[in-house]
């Protein structure tokens, strides 16, 4: 096979007229090795791409994420600004792991979250969500205590780091009860607990609302701070626009799409805008615009930091799939990146600075997320369990009065032997006239057994009424008169006594005369028993 110069096959040679010849034009650019998409996603501390989350039935769903697509690079503070329902806090749910997209990937420090060996959610991860997730049972130590144990933390550590948050997110007293703190200050606790374990990613759920000025720009000052070295990235959410030109990169977000994910400076510049309102403001009109160019050659959600950059006058457009801002492009290989040390771009012919760091990551200890039988997360768990129930009195007297209370009412209730039961006998031994029954108890003689018997039982349980034949007797159960009758013979004794001494060779005469026979009430089993 003979390949010309240019690289195209002549037709018109023949296999045999020689050797294979491949001749490369000069004049083109050479083949550069380019790594996977798969591979720069996780050199991202988060990636987003192509997401959609939506709520309630198949028929009528309510999309809160519309192929949404996001890239957070490591060491830097990202921006997620956005008006209220636009799907941020769903978008960070689903970032640590709380949430699943209905579609699309997320890759989160190398990993996917949830899944073995990410630590995410874990250790790795820290989440100050919009609403109070503490226990307002706890004091404040007790609530740095429990999270750092969660974590891993030894007591000492806790102790040092529980220092140092007082004092620099202004909070009272460690001894305070959570439930006894205002708004604001419930905030900051929960502010505290994300920056407890100094995790690699920080994701803040509007950290600053409700806060003083000062303490805000302090709390930016110290986010800047811990990302100046590379190894912490902060996501962060804000209702106040302007204060996100401290971060990064911020990303415009409305109706579960985001309009523009770039430098606050470069979309002012881009925009010709003097505040970022006015950009969002510039973004969303043109999303909302239905006959917007579609026809320029895009690349979905692509970074504009990651394009060349062309003309000043050449056209911004917004796509309709994902609705993120991009840029027309010329054909040139090179690319440029931003130099985070110096702000400027710089041209390379190759692939970015640091692009050869590993996929791999660094954590020691990512499984023990999901290991609860550590010792640390045992004694934070008893203690949760004991002071949860110490200070609250209600649960204290369901736990342990409830429990007496039943046993007591149950024995009063049912517990309790029946009293008051009136009993029909029919006894033939005794005078039916003068209805004595002669007892004599110093004697040991079988004489008016049946007499001995009708004594025994207990005059508080049994109201003993007695009836002439068993007729009688009989009628009264079924009248409700009473709840049984006995039927006595006239030789119930003395057949009883030969019944003992022939044993086996009774004849049946002798043992039916021997029988008691009772008729009971069955309609109340309890009271028959």
């Amino acid at each position: 096979m003979l390949i010309t110069e240019g690289g195209v096959v002549n037709p018109a040679l023949s296999l045999d007229e020689g050797p294979d010849v491949v001749t490369i034009d000069p004049s083109k650019p050479k083949l550069e090795h380019q790594q996977s998409t798969v591979w720069t996603r996780r050199q991202q501390a988060v990636s987003v791409r192509h997401a959609f989350k939506h709520y309630g039935s198949s028929k009528s769903p309510n999309h809160v994420l519309q192929n949404l697509n996001m890239t957070v690079g490591k060491g830097t503070i990202y921006g997620l600004l956005g008006a209220s329902g636009c799907g941020k806090t769903t978008l960070l749910s689903c970032i640590v792991g709380r949430r699943r997209l209905n579609t699309g990937e997320i890759y989160v420090l190398g990993g996917k979250p949830g899944t073995k060996g990410s630590g995410v959610p874990g250790k790795r991860v820290g989440y100050m969500p919009q609403e109070i997730a503490l226990y307002g049972e706890f004091s404040i130590k007790e609530t740095m205590m429990y999270f750092g144990w969660i974590f891993g933390m030894e007591t000492p550590e806790i102790n040092d780091r529980l220092q140092f948050l007082l004092n620099f997110l202004d909070l009272p007293s460690q001894s305070r009860l959570v439930k006894n703190l205002s708004g604001g200050q419930q905030r900051r606790v929960s502010f505290a607990v994300a920056l407890m374990h100094d995790p690699e990613l920080l994701i803040l759920d509007e950290p600053t609302v409700g806060v003083d000025p000062l303490l805000r720009q302090s709390i930016w000052n110290h986010l800047v701070q811990i990302t100046k070295d590379g190894n912490k990235t902060v996501i962060i959410t804000t209702h106040y626009i302007e204060e996100a030109r401290q971060a990064h990169t911020i990303g415009l977000m409305r109706s579960g799409r985001l309009l523009a994910e770039e430098a606050p400076q470069v979309l002012l510049t881009m925009y010709n805008c003097q505040s970022l309102e006015e950009v969002f403001l510039k973004l969303s009109r043109k999303q909302g615009q239905e006959n917007s160019a579609q026809d320029a050659n895009l690349s979905n959600n692509i970074s504009l930091a990651t394009l060349q950059w062309g003309k000043k006058d050449e056209p911004v457009y917004v796509t309709e799939e994902s609705g993120v801002v991009g840029l027309n492009f010329h054909q040139s290989k090179e690319i440029l990146i931003q130099d985070s040390s110096n702000g400027h771009y710089d041209k390379m012919n190759g692939m970015a600075h640091g692009s050869k760091e590993t996929t791999e990551t660094n954590c020691d200890d990512c499984n023990s997320c999901c290991n609860l039988t550590t010792k640390g997360k045992t004694r934070a768990l008893l203690q949760k369990n004991f002071l949860k129930m110490w200070r609250n009195v209600g649960v204290m007297l369901f736990i342990f009065a409830l429990p007496v209370m039943q046993v007591i009412l149950f024995c009063l209730a049912i517990g309790r032997d029946p009293t008051g039961l009136h009993l029909a006998i029919v006894n033939h031994e005794m005078n039916w006239t003068t209805k004595e029954c002669p007892i004599v108890y110093n004697k040991c003689d079988f004489k008016n057994l049946s007499c001995r018997y009708i004594n025994s039982l207990r005059n508080d349980t049994i109201v003993k009424e007695y009836y002439e034949n068993p007729e009688d007797a009989i009628d009264a159960v079924r009248i409700g008169e009473a709840w049984g009758a006995i039927y006595f013979n006239e030789n119930f004794t003395d057949a009883l006594v030969a019944r003992m001494a022939l044993g086996r060779d009774s004849d049946q005469e002798t043992l039916d005369s021997s029988e008691l026979r009772v008729w009971l009430d069955m309609s109340s089993k309890m009271e028959s028993t």
